[in-house]
């Protein structure tokens, strides 16, 4: 495996749900080490890395949590009852494999219900609630499960493999959704020289639970350019419409999600910036989601807003699929914009 999937595997399969994002941000912490002027960290754990002193302010940001769950508690036949941390759907839930981190090591669970052998043939239909559901981790007892390390709090992520699929390009791994927009930060910073403003690139938490770091890590950047970089939709499957939203095709440069109506200069020169570059891009939206953008474009005074996303398939479930080349594809778009974002073009942007 080359280095670059390496790297990649290594980011996707550490664990970090919201609020407990600390292995993530000290493999980023050591990975950076070097490649900025600056880096610090806000009270709610977001990483902030600082290049260049002075310029228009410019804020990149991929958020690192993952999608998890949470020991709510422990029934007195040993199961354990969770709340979800970041959207679930209930369907891919069903008989999955979970890693529940405890201080004795990792606890292996598999999701439980009530088999349907013994529901009535109309209840067979219905989707299962996640309210219905355990973790079941092969105890009897709520004592058995206390002894082997399970305390309400504990994290619990979905367990997965990184793998290289059939075209040698298509990877495939749990919580891409973002640490694949980590990665591009990383990457950005590692390979920006010169910058021609402050560059504040930056790895935020709790963005599954209401955009809660990138609240904080804005106030800290007072952004006057904003991006953010998440995964996008990729619908390019049977009986879904692949336009705009395939793997392989792009980085999307978002119309709008839910949490911003983007800046249409800045778009609109983003788009220009991929054009002159000979970068391929999509032109997607999000309509039942949000990014990091939403609350980093109300920062003090406000800041021209944009999202670009990574195309990705099976998103918010234990493994989804991006494409390599997307992914170097968005590093190489980011870079290009972040070089051209000087105080004349920033404050041509903001005065249009």
């Amino acid at each position: 495996m080359n280095k670059a999937y390496e790297a990649l595997k290594t980011l996707s399969l550490l664990p970090g749900v919201p609020g407990n994002e600390k292995q993530v941000r000290a493999y980023i912490k050591n990975e950076i080490k070097g490649f900025a002027d600056e880096v610090i960290t806000d009270n709610l754990g977001s990483l902030i890395a600082i290049k260049n002193q002075e310029g228009p302010h410019v804020m990149i940001a991929g958020h690192m949590d993952e999608i998890g769950l949470l020991v709510t508690q422990i029934t007195k036949d040993g199961f354990v009852k969770f709340q979800t941390l970041g959207g679930w759907f209930s369907q891919v839930m069903l008989a999955q494999v979970w890693d529940i981190h405890t201080p004795k090591g990792i606890i292996t669970a598999v999701t439980g219900v009530k088999p349907p052998h013994i529901m009535p043939l109309e209840k067979r239909k219905e989707a299962i609630s996640i309210e219905s559901m355990y973790l079941d981790v092969g105890v009897s007892s709520k004592e058995e499960a206390m002894a082997i390390g399970i305390l309400p709090g504990q994290m619990i992520t979905p367990h997965a493999e990184f793998k290289v699929l059939g075209s040698q390009k298509h990877l495939l791994s749990k919580a891409w959704d973002n640490r694949i927009g980590s990665a591009v930060v990383m990457e950005v910073l590692k390979r920006l020289n010169q910058s021609p403003n402050k560059l504040y690139a930056t790895f935020t938490v709790q963005e599954e639970v209401g955009l809660r770091g990138a609240k904080t890590s804005s106030y800290i950047a007072h952004p006057e350019i904003a991006i953010a970089v998440d995964t996008g939709l990729a619908n390019d499957v049977p009986d879904g419409d692949a336009n705009e939203q395939s793997l392989g095709k792009g980085p999307q440069i978002l119309l709008y999600d839910g949490g911003l109506v983007p800046n249409q200069k800045l778009r609109e020169f983003v788009i220009h910036v991929a054009k002159e570059e000979n970068i391929p891009y999509q032109e997607a939206f999000i309509v039942g989601g949000r990014t990091d953008a939403g609350h980093m474009h109300l920062a003090h005074d406000g800041a021209l807003g944009l999202s670009i996303g990574i195309p990705t398939r099976y998103m918010h479930s234990h493994t989804s699929i991006i494409h390599y080349d997307d992914y170097e594809h968005t590093v190489k778009l980011v870079l290009a914009v972040v070089k051209r974002l000087d105080r004349q073009t920033v404050d041509q942007l903001l005065n249009d």
